[in-house]
């Protein structure tokens, strides 16, 4: 994807390096959570809020293709675009080293929304961000 509708930036961290010297596979979606919650916040809401109206998103799947390695110090940014499937918000999320502009990796995180524990048709996902979905 060329064009996104969110960035975060960020800085590799020495603990999140395994002992090869590169962030470890798990760290990748830690990333990608972060910059969603990010996103949430910058179009004017967060979880707690959500959860406190008893809207609760949450992640149904995750698919992260690893491209190159990101390791300490790397700065680096996370770049998204959302879309919808019936009831799941995906998130198309991309990490890029900023040193070079390298693809490090591509991720795809399906969301869905539950309202008082009841799975929803996502009705939340087009009005929290009705300017960014077609």
């Amino acid at each position: 994807m060329k064009n996104y509708i969110y960035e975060l930036k960020l800085k590799v961290r020495d603990y999140e390096c395994d002992l090869q010297g590169v962030v470890n596979n798990s760290v990748y979606q830690n990333y990608l959570e972060h910059a969603r919650h990010e996103f949430l916040e910058s179009v004017g809401n967060n979880f707690k809020a959500l959860h406190e109206q008893g809207l609760d998103a949450m992640v149904a799947r995750v698919e992260i293709d690893f491209k190159t390695s990101l390791s300490s110090g790397d700065e680096f940014s996370v770049k998204l675009n959302i879309d919808r499937d019936g009831p799941k918000l995906i998130f198309h999320e991309d990490i890029y080293r900023l040193s070079d502009n390298k693809l490090c990796a591509k991720g795809k995180v399906f969301t869905i929304c539950l309202k008082n524990g009841r799975l929803t048709k996502g009705e939340i996902f087009d009005e929290l961000f009705a300017e960014h979905l077609n």
